[in-house]
């Protein structure tokens, strides 16, 4: 409806694989790549909607030949669960006790280290995760070939789990932490007009006042400023006009769903 009404050739706001990294989460790909060939354990830390699932998918869309990431997005609260989802990922047997899954996993590691190819698991949400089982995942991954790299990813609590907790040894293996903050003014105005570029929208669709209004709406979380961004696109398109103004942005807050957000 918007490419069509605004006569374009890709979606403004959408994300794919090949929409460009912010400047920061660029800057934390590049530092995880270095630990992903020397071996590590990163952390990626952001409140909700601060665009942590935009950095994990470019970490699995990279070097698909060499990088063998496997995600966990679910799962049940037990170590047994937990390495049976580990061998899914890596299209292994999951029958048999919790020694023949690990062993499984160690002896594909190894067998892909010997082809060239590096063992990237990411897990989502392990805010979730009990801290004994982050530090049963450690020990695992021990045994692994050093080119490997675990990635853990969640709200910021997650840290100072890892941080307090009672395994002293679990925190002096984290090599890297990628703190995803909300974003600043200017950072979100930037990314507003990178967005409209990219999709070929001058620059001017946004009035100013209704960019600034986005701006305080949307609180510095880069899901909501894209969430209003594109709604008040399809408010515009709805009133027939290819300016976005205060009005559309309003009509967008207004929405039963965002009640309260501002």
């Amino acid at each position: 409806m918007i490419k069509t009404f605004f006569g374009l050739g890709r979606s403004p706001f959408a994300f794919d694989e090949n929409t460009p990294l912010l400047e920061h989460q660029r800057h934390h790909l590049d530092v995880i790549k270095v630990h992903c060939h020397q071996g590590g354990f990163c952390l990626i830390l952001g409140e909700s909607g601060t665009g942590k699932s935009v950095l994990k998918d470019a970490i699995v869309r990279h070097d698909p030949m060499r990088w063998v990431t496997l995600v966990i997005e679910r799962f049940h609260h037990t170590w047994p669960d937990l390495l049976r989802m580990l061998c899914e990922g890596l299209q292994l047997e999951t029958t048999g006790n919790e020694l023949e899954c690990q062993t499984r996993l160690v002896t594909e590691a190894r067998k892909l280290n010997a082809m060239g190819k590096a063992i990237i698991p990411i897990i989502d949400n392990a805010h979730l995760l009990p801290v004994d089982l982050i530090d049963k995942l450690c020990l695992l991954l021990e045994e692994f070939p050093k080119n490997h790299c675990l990635i853990l990813i969640g709200q910021p609590d997650l840290g100072a789990s890892i941080r307090f907790c009672k395994h002293p040894d679990l925190k002096s293996r984290v090599t890297y932490t990628a703190n995803l903050d909300l974003l600043g003014p200017d950072a979100i105005a930037a990314h507003i007009h990178h967005q409209l570029d990219l999709a070929g929208l001058p620059r001017h669709t946004f009035t100013d006042d209704a960019l600034a209004l986005i701006l305080r709406a949307s609180k510095g979380t880069l899901r909501d400023v894209n969430n209003l961004c594109l709604g008040s696109l399809i408010e515009a398109v709805s009133d027939r006009t290819k300016t976005v103004a205060v009005n559309q942005v309003n009509a967008v807050l207004m929405k039963p769903h965002r009640s309260g957000n501002c």
